[in-house]
Formats: C-alpha cells, sequence, structure tokens
C-alpha cells in the first residue's frame, strides 16, 4: 500500500484511482511551485522544471507518466499587422512567453521551427511576463537562457495578451490560447492556420506526439520503499486507460456526453491514426518525443548538456 501521501496535478482524471490527499489549483504553476516547494509527495510537473532542477540537484525522480501532452504547431500567434505571414517573417521580432524563457510548450515549438523552418530564437527579442494577468517570471526555477538570446520582462502592470493585441509584441509562443483571441480579436491570428493539417502531417514524419509534463515522486519515498515507483506508474496508467476506455465505449453513443458534433467522428479518426493507445506512458512508446525534447533543451540552452532519457526517469521504471 502506499498509504496517505500528498499529490499536487491538475484537474485531470488521473488523480481519481489515487490514494491519498488530492489536491490541486487553479493554474499549472501553482502546482508546480507548490511542488518545487516541498509541499508533495508525488506531483505533476513541467518537464522543462524539472530539468532545471535536475542540473543542481532535486529531492524528485521523474515516473514516465505523462498527463499532458499538446502537438505545438496551434501554439504561436501574431499581430496580423506585423508582417509576419509565415516561419520565414519570424526573424528579428520581438517574442513573448509566458513565465520563463522555454516554458514546455515554448521547447516544443521553438524546437519545431528550428528543425524545420531554420528558426532561431537568438535572433530575436523574448519578453517574458503574465498572459492574462500582470506577473514576474516564475521565481522558483532557474532561468538559464543562453548569453546571446535577449531576454526581458513585460513590466509592471502588462500582460503578454493585450501586449500582442496592440502590436507592443509581434508574436506569442503560448501553452494557452490568449483570451483576445478567444474574444476573435482582429489584431490577433495563429502562424499556421492551418495547423491542424500541419500536426497530422508532423505527427505521420515523426511519430511524436509531444509531451509537456511528467509525474514525479520523492526521492526519500523511493529510497524507502522500492516499489513504489511501479505501484504509483501502474495505478497512473490504469486510470489512464480507464479515461481512454470511455472516450471507446462513448463510440455507440455518438460521443453525446461531450456536448460536441462530430466528436465521434474525431474519435474515429485519433484511433486509425494513433491506434488503441494514443496516449501511452512509458519509455519505450516515447523514446523518440523525449529524445527530441531533450535535444531542443539542450539546443536551446536551457540544460548545460543534453540528458539522456536513462538519467532523467526512476531506474525501476527503464523497462516500461
Amino acid at each position: 500500500m502506499i498509504g496517505t501521501m500528498r499529490i499536487g496535478t491538475f484537474t485531470y482524471d488521473t488523480t481519481r484511482e489515487l490514494p491519498g490527499d488530492v489536491e490541486t489549483a487553479a493554474t499549472l504553476p501553482e502546482i508546480f511551485e507548490r511542488a518545487v516547494r516541498g509541499e508533495f509527495d508525488v506531483a505533476e510537473l513541467g518537464l522543462t522544471f524539472y530539468l532545471r532542477l535536475l542540473e543542481g540537484g532535486t529531492p524528485f525522480v521523474a515516473l514516465p507518466i505523462f498527463p499532458n501532452r499538446v502537438f505545438r504547431h496551434s501554439c504561436v500567434f501574431v499581430n496580423t499587422h506585423s508582417g509576419i505571414t509565415g516561419p520565414g517573417d519570424l526573424t528579428g521580432r520581438t517574442i513573448g512567453e509566458f513565465g520563463t524563457y522555454g516554458q514546455d510548450s515554448g521547447v516544443w515549438a521553438k524546437g519545431v521551427l528550428m528543425d524545420e523552418y531554420g528558426f532561431r530564437p537568438e535572433e530575436n527579442r523574448w519578453v517574458i511576463g503574465g498572459l492574462e494577468h500582470p506577473s514576474e517570471p516564475f521565481g522558483f526555477v532557474p532561468h538559464p537562457h543562453p548569453g546571446a538570446v535577449d531576454v526581458t520582462t513585460a513590466g509592471a502592470g502588462k500582460t503578454l495578451s493585450a501586449m500582442l493585441d496592440s502590436g507592443e509584441i509581434d508574436v506569442l509562443f503560448s501553452a494557452n490560447v490568449p483570451q483576445c483571441v478567444l474574444d476573435g480579436s482582429p489584431n490577433v491570428a495563429r502562424l499556421f492556420p492551418d495547423f491542424r493539417d500541419r500536426e497530422r502531417d508532423y505527427h505521420r514524419r515523426t511519430g511524436i506526439f509531444p509531451i509537456m509534463h511528467t509525474v514525479v515522486v520523492r526521492r526519500d519515498l523511493l529510497r524507502d520503499d522500492p516499489g513504489l515507483a511501479r505501484r504509483v506508474y501502474t495505478m497512473f496508467e490504469t486510470a489512464k486507460d480507464a479515461a481512454a476506455e470511455r472516450y471507446r465505449r462513448g463510440r455507440r453513443l455518438y460521443q453525446v456526453q461531450t456536448m460536441l458534433p462530430w466528436a465521434n467522428a474525431l474519435v474515429d479518426d485519433t484511433l486509425a491514426e494513433f491506434g488503441e493507445d494514443w496516449w501511452p506512458y512509458g519509455i519505450s512508446a516515447n523514446r523518440t518525443a523525449l529524445d527530441t525534447y531533450l535535444r531542443y533543451h539542450h539546443e536551446q540552452g536551457l540544460s548545460s548538456r543534453r540528458w539522456q532519457v536513462e538519467e532523467v526517469f526512476a531506474p525501476e521504471l527503464a523497462g516500461t
């Protein structure tokens, strides 16, 4: 038995099968900060936050559990008056990013742009701030970046969403869709309006479904209970599989529980594209995505060396 543990995660169904006290928060950075400050035994944590902490030693060990994955062609937003019509127009621009230079979605977006379109982050100016509410850069993790990259803060009272809408920044790399986009502002558009087709093509060519977050466990608990990592992994995987099975069963009723027309066709397309387990946990099924992320993290100057997958996750789960 695991016993009573404090588990910090966002509002994902994976928490429902875990014993102990499960806590969430209004935003993921709040969970991350509380995790880093030692409030939880088990916690969801962004990959870049974990890797930054790993550089100097961390009381946590990551398990190959991935509760957050998103294709990131869709996360680059541009001001429509900036003259940006494609990735080739990004050079020399002022770009906003939430919370830190190189948050998880930004690592993926930059990496894909670098690999496929010759994007160079050092040729731009980067502004770090809050998305919808003014805030300072995250204070609970280190903020590494290459010296050649110009990184500043948004300034008092400013938000990245408003700065993009007004043209004060040209581009925004954002894990969340900014409110100005949801409100239909004519001043803002996606860099890739056809992101669905591009993301499908990217997946077919690379086999990568980008991973944002992992789950970490206190290192001392794993030391004192050698079977704990496997039990936590199994419970998260069981909960994830149960959530996926609800989508499979929902095909009989046209996914009516989602309130979305054509959701059934989307599930059918997903199964055809990815197979039965479209959201796998473990190292084997995710090695290419993990290797790519670790390469991006190093290439973007966020880690001092390129980590290997086996160094990042609990060794007792190396065979997953």
